[in-house]
């Protein structure tokens, strides 16, 4: 997905964008972070019912905005689409980058969780690199309490030289130190202490571009060869596969480093686990294997299993109808009048319902049963390298899967 300086700037997201200020001294911030980390019920607990959702301006993508008074001012959180880098892969991705980006936010509070903080950091390095204005919501600590990992949010504090709240979003945990800290941090500003490095190529690259910080790396993204940084890229050997994974690199790097000593971890035991069945599911062995076993598995049960409930629906359908009949013969009504009631109208939604309601009804429930197990960011981990060729990335296939489920299923029932 290209990005030109039209697509990085505040042109961007602001063509078409409302967001509804009580006054001029409504403060806009945005709610960033990975995809599962208690973003969105931070937004809940921090707005209650005053909040209002809509779409992205040309997206179909949902746009949740929500108002909080503190010390008589007003904030307005943007709840931006989840999404594990400002460099997109998805249209997500795409409006959560665009909005950081723009300028428009006064301060970006990014939600991290505490039991998987490593990877979140990720994120909050390339927002780091955009904004000082940031702010750190160390969600889920009840979390990595129970599988014995604590982090020492004061170091991490220090190190970057932005404010690090710990929080417990669904029991409203923190909430009161969190806006405690979001006032200063609007009102201050913070100054960070600790930035990515980049290789030398593409820090040069980034100069030759214009722009300063993040955005200079984001635009060059978009590899479009008329860009002077693109253009000294391509001397130098870095095409844009190359370039991509050097940034990510870079990234990784840094948030290791950043969160060296800061994360304790009592009890590998569960990462041990984890680590085999990654070895297992994610492998070249018996990652495509299993995932295809499971995958036909699943459309297996839901293509034959449907046809019993549908059958007894259909049943259950045909007898009420001939009943109905019946019973409307035996009165004095037109006859076109109740045929075009009963085997018009009725015959299409009872016929509707009993094949499309069972496939759906026993598949969602599988595929829940999936996506909490934690397979499904694996089934993208192994299908990414080839989505990569058609510029898309692994995530599409789970969107993939519910289609092909539910035509599937409904030609098999009919």
């Amino acid at each position: 997905m290209g990005l030109t300086e039209r697509s990085t700037g505040a042109e961007a997201i602001d063509n078409g964008l409302i967001i509804k200020k009580q006054s001029e001294s409504d403060k806009i911030i945005a709610l960033a972070g990975n995809p599962n980390v208690g973003k969105s019920t931070l937004f809940n607990e921090l707005t209650g019912m005053n909040q209002h959702t809509g779409n992205w301006p040309g997206k179909t993508v949902a746009n949740a905005q929500g108002c909080c008074s503190y010390n008589g001012v007003n904030y307005i959180f943007v709840d931006i689409p989840g999404s594990y880098s400002l460099f997109p892969h998805s249209a997500e991705e795409e409006v959560a980058g665009d909005f950081i980006c723009s300028g428009i936010p006064d301060a970006v509070a990014v939600v991290c969780s505490a039991s998987c903080l490593q990877r979140n950091m990720n994120l909050v390095m390339q927002i780091a690199g955009v904004t000082e204005n940031i702010i750190i919501c160390l969600n889920l600590m009840d979390e990595a309490e129970k599988k014995g990992i604590s982090v020492d949010y004061r170091l991490l504090e220090e190190r970057l030289g932005i404010p690090v709240v710990p929080m417990c979003a669904r029991n409203g945990v923190g909430k009161d130190e969190f806006l405690k800290e979001l006032e200063k941090l609007v009102k201050n500003g913070a100054k960070i202490k600790y930035h990515i490095k980049y290789n030398p190529e593409i820090e040069k690259a980034a100069e030759l571009n214009g722009k300063k910080g993040f955005n200079a790396l984001r635009e060059l993204d978009g590899f479009d060869e008329e860009n002077d940084g693109v253009k000294y890229l391509l001397s130098q050997g870095i095409d844009a596969v190359k370039y991509r994974d050097m940034t990510a690199c870079a990234t990784i790097e840094a948030a290791d480093e950043l969160c060296r000593d800061i994360i304790d971890k009592r009890d590998s035991k569960s990462d041990e686990k984890d680590r085999r069945l990654d070895r297992l599911f994610t492998s070249r062995k018996t990652g495509f294997l299993i995932m295809g076993m499971l995958l036909i598995a699943v459309f297996w049960i839901t293509i034959v299993g449907a046809n019993i409930p549908s059958n007894m629906l259909n049943g259950l359908f045909t007898d009420i109808e001939v009943r109905l009949l019946a019973f409307f013969e035996k009165t004095e009504i037109t006859p076109w009048i109740y045929e075009m009631l009963i085997l018009g109208m009725y015959r299409v939604v009872a016929w509707v319902v009993s094949v499309m309601l069972p496939p759906m009804a026993i598949f969602f429930p599988l595929f829940t049963i999936l996506e909490d197990s934690g397979y499904l960011p694996r089934v993208a981990f192994n299908l990414d390298k080839c989505f990569r060729k058609c510029r898309t990335c692994g995530k599409q296939a789970l969107t993939m899967c519910q289609r092909n489920k539910n035509s599937l299923g409904n030609s098999e029932d009919t």
